[in-house]
């Protein structure tokens, strides 16, 4: 990619990274968050892992003033480590508050082109499947079952976006404060789905750009039966909730209401 662009937007930007057992990618990604986009602090959100993650992000935490760690309990789940994330952000005033892996399938140099699209979206979206986007080192069947899981979710949600399940996102705090986070119980793919889809039907304007996501080299998938079961049911919950109630009320530019 070219050079990287014009970054500098109004507001604090967190970078979420939710971790299990990301002992061997931990220590190299969150300095590579912090040198990538200097504009951005970093919230490690470890769920109790066995291999001592936390304790590594404590350790990096305590020579990179940008960089916080909250630990929670017991492993409960990436969007349940999500919304802690989100609430830990809005709680301290950040206006952008960014979903990222921590084991190095989204890069850090993309950051910056996120908060420079952030600019005229509500929640920018890295996407895969649209031109430019690409997915690399990943089998056959979990590329197909990825990219029909979108297709599927669009079908069924009324989603304008190609790659409904990615997890490289940028949401403006506005966005979050106005889905009811205490609502959504998804926690996979699916918690994906579903904050587009409440981002979407509440008028806020959703962007793509591509990326090109790479299979992680360290550590273990967190890929499951369990998780794909869930996205298929929810996307089925959010088409009834779209034929009940299609919209809620609009919002424009930075949450501000949409006049008609």
């Amino acid at each position: 990619m070219a050079t990287n662009p014009d970054s500098d937007v109004q507001g604090k930007a967190l970078v979420i990274l939710p971790t299990y057992n990301e002992a061997d990618n931990i220590r190299r990604i969150v300095p590579a968050i912090v040198d990538a986009c200097p504009a951005a602090d970093v919230l490690v959100v470890d769920d109790n892992s066995p291999d001592g993650t936390g304790a590594i992000a404590e350790e990096v935490a305590a020579k990179l003033a940008a960089v916080h760690v909250v630990h929670r309990a017991e492993k409960a789940g990436l969007g349940r480590a999500y919304i802690d994330g989100f609430r830990w952000g809005l709680a301290r005033d950040y206006a952008y508050l960014f979903e990222m892996d921590a084991d190095f399938s989204h890069d850090p140099a993309m950051l910056p082109w996120f908060l420079n699209a952030a600019r005229e979206a509500d929640l920018v979206i890295g996407s895969r499947y649209i031109p430019g986007g690409a997915v690399i080192n990943w089998p056959m069947n979990r590329l197909l079952l990825s990219y029909f899981a979108s297709l599927y979710a669009r079908l069924f949600t009324g989603l304008t976006v190609h790659d409904c399940t990615g997890g490289f996102k940028c949401f403006r705090r506005e966005v979050l404060l106005s889905i009811p986070l205490d609502l959504i119980r998804s926690n996979g793919y699916a918690f994906q789905i579903e904050m587009n889809f409440e981002a979407q039907r509440r008028g806020f304007r959703l962007k793509e750009i591509p990326i090109i996501f790479t299979d992680r080299i360290e550590g273990s998938s967190k890929m499951s039966r369990k998780i794909v079961y869930e996205a298929f049911f929810v996307v089925l919950s959010l088409f009834a909730r779209r034929l009940r109630r299609p919209r809620e009320p609009e919002h424009g530019a930075a949450g501000a209401p949409v006049n008609r």
